[in-house]
Formats: structure tokens, C-alpha cells, sequence
């Protein structure tokens, strides 16, 4: 899950960015001081900040500084209030990746978050979610797959299937487990049902995402 840190004084407006911007899938961390901000950006694994530029300690723009000679590769989503046509022009020469003007609209800030973090994040990944591998993730509880931004539909059978290997990640799901765990059959009919299906999903998932252990089943590739 993407990672956002949220640098507000205000501690209603902080709290509402926050829940804004969980709410669109992004694991967020809000702040309320310059130094908090800059220890925050330094240590933590940060995708994006949101940065208030009037701080009770250390000013926005120092905070933009800071992080831009550390971290320069890290986006900084500018939100003020300071509306001045200069100070943007400014702040966008020093670093700034965008600059959104208090008060905004939610969704203007969340569709340039989605824009300055990339495609992957606009599919929202919700909590309930697994990676499954590469830019592929599977939505347990709306037993969906979803790869590199695109839902891709699964069958039910499908998504039994690949719920099973990876519970069992890294290890090895014998044919016979995996006709009895998905089709509910106990015993092995002498049918390559798991193989077609096996085969449907490697269509589907990254470039061997599913491996196959000779004589014995398969296992899904392990991180």
C-alpha cells in the first residue's frame, strides 16, 4: 500500500486530509510540525507528502529544502492557503511537484495525489487485499483481481484457487489438495482439471507468478 505523510497545523483540517485520503486506499501519517514532518520523511518510508507551508516551528518551504536535497526524488504535494502567484511559481522551481490552493476540492486533491504517485494507486488497493506479485493484487473480500491498475475478472473457481496457493505461499500444493480444498472432490478422478485451471491464471498474473513442481502440484512464487 502506498505510503502518504500528511503535514497540517490545523488539527481538524489535518484529521479530515487524513480520512480523505485513507479512504482513496493510501496508508497515511499526519503530522503537525515542520521538524515532525522532516524527522517523519527521513526515516519512514514515505510515496508522497502533503505539505502545509505555514508551520509553528520550521517553515514549509525549509521542510521542501530539507527533503528535496535527501530525498529528491520524493513528491511534494504542496496545500495552502498562501494563493500568491509568485510563491507557486517559486515553490514549484524549488521542487514542488504540485501546489493545490486552500480551500479544494477532494477530489482535485486526490486525482493529483493519484497522478504524482503513478497508475498503480488508482485502483485504490483496499485493505483486504494480498499481493499477489508484480503489480498484482488480489481484493479477498470482493474476490477480485486486479493488475497493474485494471480489475481482470476471475471465475469462481479461479479465485478459489489462487485464494489456496497463496495461503500457502513459497510452499508446494499437492493436485490432490487442491481438487479436495477447490472442487470439493476427495479423491483424484484422473481429470487435469487443476492444470486448466492453473494454466487460465498464468494468463492472468505476472510471468511465472505459479510454478510448476514436477510429478508433485505447484506452488505460487514466494514475494
Amino acid at each position: 500500500m502506498r505510503s502518504i505523510l500528511v503535514v497540517e497545523d490545523d488539527p481538524q483540517l489535518r484529521h479530515v486530509v487524513a480520512r480523505l485520503i485513507e479512504a482513496d486506499g493510501y496508508a497515511v501519517t499526519a503530522v503537525g510540525s515542520g521538524a515532525d514532518a522532516v524527522r517523519r520523511a527521513l526515516a519512514d518510508h514515505v510515496d508522497l507528502i502533503v505539505l502545509d507551508l505555514n508551520l509553528p516551528d520550521v517553515s514549509g518551504q525549509e521542510v521542501l529544502r530539507v527533503v528535496r536535497t535527501a530525498k529528491p526524488r520524493l513528491p511534494v504535494l504542496v496545500l495552502s492557503s498562501v494563493s500568491a502567484g509568485t510563491t507557486r511559481v517559486e515553490l514549484l522551481e524549488n521542487g514542488a511537484a504540485d501546489y493545490v490552493t486552500k480551500p479544494f476540492l477532494p477530489a482535485e486533491l486526490l486525482a493529483r495525489i493519484r497522478l504524482r504517485i503513478g497508475p498503480q494507486a488508482r485502483s485504490g488497493r483496499p485493505p483486504t487485499s494480498v499481493e499477489v506479485g508484480g503489480e498484482a493484487y488480489l481484493d479477498l473480500e470482493r474476490r477480485e483481481l486486479w493488475s497493474r491498475g485494471v480489475r481482470v475478472a476471475l471465475s469462481q473457481r479461479e479465485f478459489g484457487l489462487l485464494a489456496h496457493l497463496l495461503r500457502r505461499r513459497g510452499e508446494v500444493c499437492r493436485r490432490e489438495e487442491l481438487l479436495a480444498d477447490v472442487w470439493g472432490i476427495g479423491f483424484d478422478p484422473g481429470t487435469n482439471v487443476v492444470d486448466v485451471y492453473v494454466r487460465r491464471l498464468r494468463r492472468k498474473l505476472t510471468e511465472n507468478a505459479i510454478e510448476t513442481v514436477r510429478h508433485v502440484g505447484y506452488r505460487l512464487a514466494a514475494g
